[in-house]
């Protein structure tokens, strides 16, 4: 497994957990409706991506701009559970790569849930959550605006596997993320959810209470299908105004240009990041 997210470890647990083998106008309407807000015009992106955790150097990216295959790339701003090093990752980096033509999809690997397997450095508790999203959130926004991303870009939560069936986990949860994504709005950043089909992409998609979550998903589904919607796992009436993401292929070495990288693949049509 490349070194995504939670340390090497706890990214592969999670991916075995989710089944490695293999919303509606409501919820995009929710993402900007905070009263008396007015909010920047979506930045949207329709088409290849790739995610890495570590940014890879302006070299690289130039070299696979030019190749042509990718017109967007997720780039891992924060959060405690990030799994690698970012010597890349700076202001100057993603204005460099963004004036190259490059879309960035700003991710941050917030606390993850009480009941995931394995460890890690900071996790959910039932009376922690609402307040454990607002602080994440809040340094989710001042990690993004750092990096030059403005206000109305989306940020999206990582979380991994968990056993969504495990309902005072997924009660945990569901709380840590509708205060994490209503921080987010409140700071006029669009909320974003990254899952896993099975289980915690699908905690969200599936939730009957829609209030204060992200109005836009991308989820884990290892198919080898680079789609948003032949292969979309639940209601096709969620997540439709240019509010899903799809990685569908995970660990792929790939070679552009001369530079060499291992990296996810993903199909998008969804917001990604105003640079300025």
């Amino acid at each position: 497994m490349s070194k995504h997210r939670l340390s090497k470890k706890g990214r592969y647990i999670a991916w075995t957990t989710a089944g490695a083998a293999a919303v509606a106008g409501g919820l995009v309407l929710a993402q900007t409706s905070m009263a008396a807000t007015t909010w920047p015009a979506q930045k949207t992106f329709t088409g290849r991506a790739f995610d890495t955790c570590t940014a890879p150097s302006q070299a690289a990216m130039k070299a696979w701009k030019a190749d042509g295959y990718y017109g967007a790339a997720a780039v891992y701003v924060g959060g405690k559970n990030r799994g690698c090093a970012q010597p890349n990752l700076t202001a100057s980096w993603v204005k460099t790569v963004n004036s190259a033509g490059w879309k960035l999809i700003p991710i941050y690997v917030g606390a993850q849930p009480p009941c995931q397997t394995g460890s890690s450095p900071e996790k959910i508790t039932a009376a922690t959550a609402a307040a454990l999203g607002a602080s994440d959130g809040k340094d989710a926004v001042a990690k993004a605006a750092a990096l030059g991303m403005k206000a109305g870009s989306p940020i999206y939560l990582d979380m991994e596997s968990y056993a969504v069936t495990n309902t005072s986990c997924n009660s945990a949860v569901l709380t840590y993320v509708r205060s994490f994504t209503k921080t987010l709005r409140a700071k006029t950043y669009r909320g974003g959810y990254y899952g896993f089909s099975t289980s915690s992409a699908k905690a969200i998609a599936t939730a009957a209470d829609k209030t204060d979550l992200p109005g836009n998903l991308w989820y884990a589904l290892y198919d080898g299908k680079a789609s948003t919607t032949t292969d979309w796992p639940w209601d096709p009436k969620l997540f439709t105004d240019h509010s899903r993401g799809h990685q569908y292929t995970v660990n792929s070495k790939e070679t552009r240009k001369g530079y060499t990288l291992t990296v996810d693949r993903d199909a998008w049509d969804g917001p990604v990041a105003s640079i300025g």
